[in-house]
């Protein structure tokens, strides 16, 4: 997969994967690694999927209809990345963040849904359920920050309740942040992720 990666100044920080949103690239999210952790190592990627020339993490049949088969393999194959980048780059698979936005943000859900142990824990900027019915690996302990629209036009204030219900039943703590910003990322709501990851990871 494109990717770029940014070796930190502090090896014991979680690498921040980065995930992009619908028509952006490996270097959109950059700015916002900085502002959540300057010492950490950045894995940022681009979708392997286009939309119109966009690209994208997995396919969709319709705004807001996810191509449910195509989903299930390009988490795979982004979870098999992130295995070849640890080795590749020499970090700890197991100390990995997910930073997403709008469809960045949705495949980092889709991991935590499909693989135990995929991410040590993930910033969802604008995320929707990635499947529903299934059952979820065991999630215990796992830091999930949501920040979300309660009059987000792509994805319902009820779409990101039932994320975090679904989430926090599997064990994860989950932490969600509302804003009336439709679904724009806003510096507010980075800030406060940045704000709960350095309760998680500098105290």
């Amino acid at each position: 997969m494109k990717h770029i990666f940014k070796q930190g100044t502090n090896a014991s920080k979680p690498v921040l994967l980065m995930l992009h949103g619908t028509g952006g690239t490996e270097n959109d999210l950059l700015p916002l690694a900085d502002l959540i952790d300057p010492e950490a190592s950045v894995l940022s990627v681009r979708g392997n999927v286009l939309e119109n020339g966009m690209p994208r993490f997995f396919r969709r049949l319709a705004e807001g209809v996810f191509d449910e088969e195509d989903l299930i393999f390009r988490t795979k194959e982004l979870n098999e990345f992130l295995d070849e980048a640890a080795q590749k780059y020499g970090f700890d698979r197991l100390n990995i963040m997910a930073i997403g936005y709008s469809n960045g943000a949705n495949i980092a859900a889709s991991l935590l849904f499909h693989y135990a142990g995929a991410l040590k824990g993930a910033i969802l900027h604008h995320p929707m359920v990635p499947r529903r019915g299934i059952d979820l690996p065991d999630l215990t302990g796992t830091p999930v920050f949501i920040a979300a629209g309660k009059n987000d036009p792509m994805c319902s204030a009820e779409e990101s309740e039932d994320l975090d219900e679904l989430l926090t039943a599997a064990g994860a703590q989950v932490k969600v942040h509302w804003e009336m910003n439709g679904h724009s990322l806003t510096r507010t709501e980075v800030d406060a992720a940045a704000e709960w990851y350095r309760a998680l990871f500098n105290d």
